[in-house]
């Protein structure tokens, strides 16, 4: 996660990527990127929502922003990587119209996991 967020600091292009913080009270409470992959696609990386804010549909808010500057930034899709077992995130994508393209087996975090990379025609 460092690396992305530094990756984003350090060189991006303001026409083409973005960040959102949610905030709740003040505080901080939810967060998404987009960035380039390509010239025709970007990512939609680092959806975050705090325990405390979840089920308040922040999730969904982010997810929608970040669709929204990527049509308006001018890709052609948004794609993103999650694992299965994050339930939640996978409804909120869903709701918002991506759809699973590819998925397999991976060892991360010390479980055996299936992952997931979803896209969304713009």
């Amino acid at each position: 996660m460092a690396r992305v967020v530094a990756d984003y600091i350090d060189d991006h292009d303001p026409r083409r990527e973005a960040a959102w913080i949610a905030e709740a009270g003040g505080e901080p409470v939810g967060s998404v990127f987009c960035v380039a992959k390509d010239a025709r696609a970007a990512r939609l990386r680092l959806l975050l929502v705090e325990p405390s804010a979840r089920g308040a549909g922040i999730g969904a808010r982010l997810v929608d922003e970040c669709v929204r500057f990527a049509r308006g930034a001018g890709y052609e899709e948004l794609t993103l990587w999650t694992n299965s077992i994050l339930t939640a995130a996978r409804r909120v994508y869903a709701r918002a119209g991506f759809a699973v393209v590819d998925s397999k087996p991976h060892r991360s975090f010390g479980r055996d996991l299936q992952d997931e990379t979803w896209a969304l025609v713009l």
